[in-house]
């Protein structure tokens, strides 16, 4: 059964939530602040977070970029719940360490359908069958999920962390944002094409101290590639 927080202030929005995942097999714990969500969190890890971005106090937007700076909550995937829609906010969610972004109102099919693909997702990377994999400066381990780039830690959000191992796992390929979308993502995930070049440009931005941005190279009107040759 997973476990499943949902942080959200409006009690109407957390019953709801909390009944249709409970029908559909998940374990749901609430927190209606911040200080609330670190309480459950510390009482039993949650394997995906629900996250309303207007929170009393801390907002959501901050939460999860504390969890990013955490080892021990950086890998818990996230999904955001608001009323925000301009692009600049989906934005600034991504940027902050988002999985996906629900815009509400939401209906329970659509929310189900969100978790169950971020969760595919999540599970995909950490499969114990991962074999590490290292490009001249650049080491992946999938099981202990760590990067490292000339021997120096990088800290990457599950969503960057799982681009760069398909890159890795498929050097010196051209793939189109639907492509990556399809293979990074999983399919049937409600993700517009525009959000690769967010987590693309958070993955170079990452590489860049070590020199090594080049890795994550643009081939105009096709997509991107991952090739340690310049």
């Amino acid at each position: 059964m997973h476990n499943i927080l949902i942080v959200e202030d409006e009690q109407p929005i957390r019953t709801m939530v909390n009944f249709a995942l409970s029908r559909a097999g998940f374990e749901l714990s609430e927190a209606a602040n911040a200080e609330q969500a670190y309480a459950e969190i510390d009482r039993k890890r949650p394997e995906l977070i629900l996250m309303d971005w207007m929170l009393p106090g801390m907002n959501g937007l901050e939460l999860v970029r504390r969890l990013q700076r955490d080892a021990n909550t950086r890998d818990i995937p996230v999904i955001m719940l608001t009323a925000r829609t301009e692009e600049a906010d989906k934005i600034n969610g991504f940027n902050a360490g988002i999985d996906d972004y629900i815009s509400k109102p939401f209906s329970p099919a659509e929310l189900l359908a969100r978790i169950q693909a971020v969760l595919r997702r999540t599970q995909t990377s950490n499969a114990p069958t991962n074999q590490p994999l290292e490009y001249e400066h650049l080491f992946l381990d999938p099981l202990s999920h760590r990067v490292t780039a000339k021997s120096t830690e990088l800290e990457f959000g599950p969503t960057e962390f799982r681009l760069l191992k398909f890159f890795m796992q498929h050097p010196d390929r051209v793939y189109s944002r639907e492509q990556l979308l399809n293979n990074a993502w999983g399919r049937n995930v409600y993700v517009e094409e525009r959000t690769v070049d967010v987590h693309i440009l958070r993955l170079r931005k990452a590489l860049a101290p070590h020199g090594i941005e080049h890795y994550i190279q643009t081939v105009r009107g096709a997509g991107y590639r991952f090739s340690p040759s310049v």
